[in-house]
């Protein structure tokens, strides 16, 4: 086991979460799942939490992992009717027009939404991890380039993606819940940065990516069904984006 990336884990974790009884924004993926176990473990009572569109990837998934980690999980599925109401809400406070940060302070509006309802206040999440360990498809194409590229997009991805929580914050505060992301903070982030490129994507062909955080996960008792699942990005799993595009298109 990668004994050095579960203690940075942990250490980060211990480092921003300060209530004991957390959400976990949950995909079942091997971030959420990962992540899920890590506070479990360390001792904090943990409220899984799912939202998606009916039937949507993400809902669907997160049950079946969630049936072998049989943890306390609540889901949410996101009404169609009042959907466009709430996207032109968001769009307002967030003052950006830039559709991933839409999408992700949609979901996390609906996540904040879940885990008022069940008297909650902190939830922790598992960004930081696709950006550290070269988890999305574009970095498939930086590696053609060459590591110095890959390295370029990560410090771009992992500036954009601590300003967008700063914009999430702003939308879940309405509930009273604040977003917690152990996986950005400064420590985690320059161990992660001295992991080998080559140990987080094999070429341009590789199409799991993650393999530290995969290998941990497998050794840690993650349920294999998260711990090599493809990434879903959280607009795609839940059907946001989808359902965004096609709002924006009838207005």
């Amino acid at each position: 086991m990668n004994a050095q990336l579960l203690t940075e884990m942990q250490n980060a974790v211990k480092g921003t979460v300060t209530e004991k009884r957390i959400g976990v924004a949950f995909s079942g993926g091997v971030d959420s799942t990962l992540l899920a176990k890590l506070v479990k473990d360390m001792g904090y009572e943990t409220h899984l939490l799912t939202i998606g569109f009916h039937d949507s990837h993400d809902i669907n998934f997160a049950k079946e992992v969630n049936e072998i980690l049989n943890l306390p999980h609540s889901i949410s599925e996101i009404d169609p009717e009042k959907f466009k109401e709430i996207t032109d809400k968001i769009h307002q406070l967030i003052k950006s027009d830039n559709l991933s940060w839409n999408e992700n302070s949609i979901a996390f509006y609906y996540v904040a939404e879940l885990a008022q309802k069940n008297g909650l206040s902190m939830v922790v999440t598992a960004n930081g991890i696709d950006e550290l360990f070269c988890g999305y498809n574009s970095y498939r194409e930086a590696i053609e380039t060459g590591e110095d590229e890959v390295e370029k997009m990560m410090n771009n991805k992992l500036k954009n993606e601590k300003e967008m929580m700063i914009a999430v914050n702003a939308v879940t505060a309405e509930f009273g819940v604040r977003m917690i992301q152990p996986f950005l903070s400064p420590n985690f982030i320059d161990h992660a940065k001295k992991i080998p490129i080559s140990e987080k994507i094999h070429g341009s062909d590789d199409m799991k990516r993650k393999h530290p955080v995969r290998e941990l996960a497998m050794d840690y008792g993650v349920p294999e069904i998260a711990a090599q699942k493809q990434k879903k990005a959280l607009q795609y799993g839940t059907q946001i984006h989808k359902s965004l595009l096609k709002a924006r298109k009838t207005s």
